[in-house]
């Protein structure tokens, strides 16, 4: 846990929320919850932090350029194109992109609406 407990300020991010899907309408019982997917690109030397859980915004992470390294559990796993993972309640991680051209994804999550 000590390597996590290090974990850079955020920084070289920039998200583009690309579509959102009121949820209450859709599904029962999911009133003040959207459906959100947002492009995120980290540049070279860029991290996505802090440290952060998903508990309450489940969601799902594809690879669309360039290398993210998922840092978890104290183990740092590098994702390229075409890959992803999950992001469920038991995540807590932070992102770096250690390559040399900007690393962008496709992040899909359920979050609560502002206000709700």
């Amino acid at each position: 846990m000590g390597s996590e407990q290090a974990v850079p300020e955020t920084q070289g991010v920039t998200v583009e929320l690309l579509e959102t899907i009121d949820l209450g309408p859709e599904i029962e019982g999911l009133e003040g919850r959207q459906l959100r997917m947002r492009m995120v690109t980290i540049a070279p030397g860029g991290v996505f932090g802090p440290l952060h859980d998903h508990i309450g915004r489940p969601g799902t992470v594809y690879i669309l350029q360039g290398t993210i390294t998922d840092h978890r559990n104290g183990i740092a796993t590098d994702y390229g194109p075409g890959v992803g993972w999950p992001e469920d309640r038991n995540t807590l991680h932070w992102l770096e992109n250690r390559g040399t051209i900007p690393a962008v994804e496709i992040s899909v999550d359920i979050v609560k609406q502002a206000g709700a």
